[in-house]
């Protein structure tokens, strides 16, 4: 089931969503999708080219930046091009941690919150980042 956590105004984390849940991302307002999942992560889920064209397709933006635990660098510099685009943005993986953990990073890196902002706004959305060092 679908349903997107907010993080900050205009950014939500979700776990993997299905291409059924495009038209509702549109209907949200939401203007980039970042997929944060490589490919073959787990059987049967749609590979970054399938999601592509079908978030192009409803008119929205993608990103690729695969994310195998902790973000690396190339995660957080995609996850901080999508925030400074001032767009609102859905980020997901598997379970929406490691997207929240990239944006937690990207907010930080951009200067946009202090540590206790950002672990406070994961905490209310269900995701624990008392052990990130921000």
């Amino acid at each position: 089931m679908f349903s997107p956590r907010p993080l900050a105004e205009a950014v939500w984390a979700s776990a993997q969503i299905a291409l059924e849940d495009l038209p509702e991302l549109a209907a949200m307002g939401v203007r980039r999708v970042v997929n944060n999942r490589p490919d073959g992560e787990d059987a049967g889920q749609p590979s970054s080219a399938e999601m592509e064209a079908a978030v192009r397709a409803a008119g929205l933006d993608y990103v690729h930046a695969p994310v195998s635990g902790i973000p690396g660098p190339d995660a957080v510099r995609a996850a901080a091009e999508a925030l400074e685009a001032d767009e609102p943005v859905l980020m997901y993986c598997r379970s929406g941690t490691r997207s929240t953990i990239a944006w937690a990073l990207a907010m930080r890196a951009l200067g946009r919150a202090e540590a206790d902002e950002i672990r406070a706004a994961a905490a209310n959305a269900g995701y624990d980042l008392t052990r990130l060092p921000l």
